[in-house]
């Protein structure tokens, strides 16, 4: 006689304790990037995150080794595309520090400028698209016609709507176009007078501050434990910017103009509070640069270069304050004119991480609050 085995299978009860595992994302692959969370649920509370990158890898820092210095600039303002002028500004002040360079004056100044202004841009995508992303679809329109403003000015002086390609070794492409400061002012006065259709319409809101306040709470030692940086890891009482503590261009001639905004909540609301009032300052530190350039003689706004340029044996790492956080880039040169070794420290990668610890405890319901608030740019973590 053939033995039998026979199963017990429990039903009822037993199975509303199961886990559940759920994906969100990743997203159809012809987008510009796509993150997958994978979430193991207990009913509808969330016991453990784990964000699953790598979709669109880009292998940037392995074609930076192939491309020589002044090539290498379009590799590195595209991991944020949010912020393009910042992400060249990080890779040609590391090159110039191993090369020992000083960089003219009004080339200084017109680089501050034109990154706080980046920042602005920055921050009016996230200000009008995470109300979106709660349902609130006025903001993200009033974000555009601002950000417009903007990008008129940044396309007239550098050519580019998104990709600017204006830093370069040694300074800036070129000089302004005649006028162009007086319409860089009009610009900037225009969009702060009209920055109070945020705190209206978004602060204002009693079903957004119901979905952000109180959720998705950030402590400090998770933000130092991950390496969390920019305005995400100052609402959680982490007061680090390195225009203040570290100044390289002009912000330390700026100090009594920076203001770095934090909060000590850090939930969704903080953080998003942040952003905004951040990017009034940004606003305030871009009328600084234009008061300073007029005052500034004509000038040079580049270095003479040699037709090839070679980096001296020897390493360097320089960071920035980028829009979403900390920017780094570590240069190994070995004398040749591509660099040996370029390693990018994103913003975007060491935010995200931290979901692992800001997820777990929450509800699904909150889920898509807390993504939204961290601010990230996909190509900045898949680098």
């Amino acid at each position: 006689m053939t033995p039998t085995t026979e199963t017990m299978v429990g039903i009822g009860s037993a199975a509303e304790s199961t886990d559940m595992v759920l994906n969100i994302g990743p997203q159809h692959p012809s987008t510009h990037g796509v993150l997958r969370l994978k979430l193991v649920l207990d009913g509808e509370l969330i016991t453990s995150a784990e964000p699953v990158i790598g979709y669109m890898h880009r292998g940037a820092e392995k074609l930076f080794e192939a491309r020589d210095y002044r090539q290498i600039i379009m590799l590195a303002n595209r991991h944020d595309w949010l912020s393009a002028f910042s992400n060249e500004l990080g890779v040609v002040l590391a090159v110039e520090r191993m090369l020992g360079m000083e960089v003219p004056e009004r080339a200084v100044w017109l680089r501050t400028l034109l990154a706080e202004l980046n920042r602005v841009l920055n921050h009016l995508m996230f200000l009008g698209s995470y109300p979106l992303e709660l349902g609130g679809i006025t903001p993200v329109f009033y974000a555009f016609t601002e950000r417009e403003e903007l990008q008129h000015v940044m396309e007239e002086v550098s050519g580019g709507r998104m990709h600017y390609m204006f830093n370069r070794v040694g300074g800036l492409k070129e000089d302004l176009p005649a006028g162009w400061t007086t319409r860089a002012r009009g610009a900037v006065a225009d969009v702060r007078s009209r920055m109070d259709r945020f705190d209206d319409l978004v602060l204002g809101n009693e079903i957004f501050r119901g979905r952000t306040r109180g959720v998705g709470v950030l402590s400090p030692a998770a933000v130092h434990a991950y390496g969390v940086s920019g305005p995400i890891a100052r609402a959680s009482g982490v007061d680090l910017d390195l225009r203040r503590d570290e100044p390289y261009l002009a912000y330390g001639e700026l100090a009594d103009v920076l203001k770095v905004v934090t909060r000590e909540e850090g939930d969704c609301l903080a953080r998003f509070e942040c952003l905004l009032e951040q990017t009034y300052h940004s606003l305030d530190l871009a009328e600084a640069c234009l008061d300073r350039l007029a005052d500034l003689p004509p000038g040079p706004v580049n270095q003479r270069l040699p037709k090839v340029l070679k980096a001296p044996e020897g390493h360097t790492y320089a960071w920035t304050e980028n829009p979403l956080g900390i920017n780094g880039y570590y240069l190994v040169s070995k004398g040749e004119k591509t660099p040996y070794r370029l390693k990018l420290r994103s913003a975007s990668y060491n935010n995200i991480q931290v979901l692992t610890e800001l997820l777990p405890g929450t509800l699904v319901s909150d889920m898509v609050a807390i993504l939204g608030s961290m601010f990230f740019v996909v190509g900045d973590i898949d680098k």
